[in-house]
């Protein structure tokens, strides 16, 4: 880990001219760079009107200053935010000002760094801020908001104190291995820790929703010619992205287009029809479409309404992989929208992409083949969160057969003890300072 006695500044603002642009300072030459600008001592978490002058007295620029006393700071640390004109250079004459205070320039992520290092924030919370920068529609940023609350955190840290109790229980029978331990390694043991594989249950479900709502799932759109494929995606891109033709094979390429669904992004993409063809281009096309169909999160079959199943055309779609059937054109054939069960047990959905009947009985459909549920109470997680809490269920698998098997109490213990240090890599008090580098080296620079 790198020191954190030196002091930093960024430019907190996106590159690009603007009505504003913002510095960020964070360490002990806060404070004398405010002082040098003002001429006093600033006062703490006040607006000053102020000239940021050059080492020579001449003026750089005028604007706010911001001065945020530690600890009560976003970093811990001493804080200044230069709050200047949105002008590329006069923002690159601030930074070189500051270099003359032996302020540094920051890594990428490193104020939340330094923010998580001085206990302002847990490693999920300062995850959950890059998210919420990052985040591309509401429901994203209304996930990371709860996280950077704490949410995710505090489920987390309910988990891990119930193991902890779990843990002093059986060390408290190791320890006193003469006394009766019916009632510490017996049934009410077993009972607790089965409690807990369902609240890991739930919270592993949530944190896989949460995961997916940081990540764009990708939708395959496919089926025989003239089925709809094409006007679906414009129905549901609500735009004239892809040509419609009633010419079989319009479509030759994979036509990819990137939309919000029920507050979530996700990746559709048009595939040329499924069938035997002559032509060399379009069986190029389909060959493609079949590698779409392959490796998408969600696969969308669309057949015309009155249409045999053709059920055929889904041969290689990964078992666990969502498959939704869409029987399009109700309105050619007078039937009314509607979700129901397939004999094959898939969900189908009858729609008109043409006019828009149904559309959002497939929306709703989507959002839950890609698993993201409601996401009314959600919280943003990332692929690590979820790859520990599945170490950690699997380590509470193994307590649990080895209290109920009758093996050696310590070897429970050892497994529990696996549960806490992975659910300890989640918050950051365990074993993550290899994590540090690569989490934060993906933040954007000045946060």
């Amino acid at each position: 880990m790198a020191a954190t006695n030196d002091s930093i500044a960024a430019i907190a603002t996106p590159p690009g001219a603007g009505g504003i642009g913002v510095v960020r300072v964070s360490g002990k030459a806060a404070a004398a760079v405010a002082q040098a600008f003002l001429g006093h001592a600033p006062t703490p978490r006040h607006a000053h009107f102020s000239a940021f002058t050059g080492a020579d007295g001449t003026v750089l620029d005028r604007g706010l200053l911001l001065f945020f006393a530690a600890p009560h700071s976003y970093t811990g640390e001493d804080v200044l935010e230069l709050h200047a004109h949105g002008s590329v250079p006069v923002l690159h004459a601030l930074m070189e000002r500051l270099a003359q205070f032996s302020i540094r320039m920051a890594r990428p992520g490193e104020f939340s760094e330094r923010a998580f290092l001085n206990g302002k924030l847990d490693l999920a919370q300062a995850e959950a801020v890059a998210d919420l920068i990052a985040a591309g529609t509401q429901a994203a940023a209304r996930a990371a908001m709860r996280s950077l609350d704490g949410e995710f955190s505090r489920r987390v840290h309910a988990l891990t104190e119930a193991v902890v109790q779990v843990r002093l229980r059986i060390e408290a029978a190791i320890d006193f291995s003469d006394e009766p331990i019916d009632a510490l390694a017996g049934i009410a043991l077993e009972e607790t820790a089965q409690r807990l594989d369902a609240d890991f249950a739930t919270l592993l479900k949530e944190a896989r929703q949460g995961q997916r709502l940081t990540q764009t799932p990708q939708v395959a759109i496919i089926g025989p010619p003239n089925a709809g494929k094409s006007s679906l995606l414009n129905a549901l891109s609500q735009s004239e992205r892809a040509i419609v033709s009633a010419t079989p094979g319009t479509t030759r390429d994979v036509l990819r287009e990137t939309v919000e669904v029920d507050g979530v992004l996700m990746a559709l993409a048009d595939t040329a029809g499924l069938r035997e063809a002559d032509d060399e281009i379009e069986r190029e096309g389909i060959r493609r479409a079949r590698i779409e169909r392959d490796r998408a999160d969600v696969v969308v079959l669309v057949i015309e309404s009155d249409a045999p199943d053709a059920h055929s055309v889904l041969d290689g779609v990964p078992a666990d992989v969502p498959v939704l059937i869409v029987r399009n054109k109700i309105d050619r054939d007078g039937l009314v929208p509607g979700t129901y069960t397939d004999a094959n047990g898939r969900i189908t959905i009858r729609l008109s992409a043409r006019n828009g009947e149904g559309i959002q009985l497939l929306r709703a459909e989507l959002r839950r083949g890609a698993g993201i549920g409601d996401g009314q109470h959600g919280f943003s997680a990332r692929a690590r969160h979820v790859e520990a809490l599945e170490r950690a269920r699997l380590a509470l698998d193994g307590a649990r057969e080895g209290l109920r098997g009758g093996v050696p109490l310590e070897l429970a213990a050892e497994d529990l003890r696996v549960v806490q240090a992975a659910l300890g890599e989640i918050t950051g008090t365990f074993g993550v300072e290899d994590l540090l580098g690569r989490i934060f080296a993906n933040f954007c620079i000045g946060k």
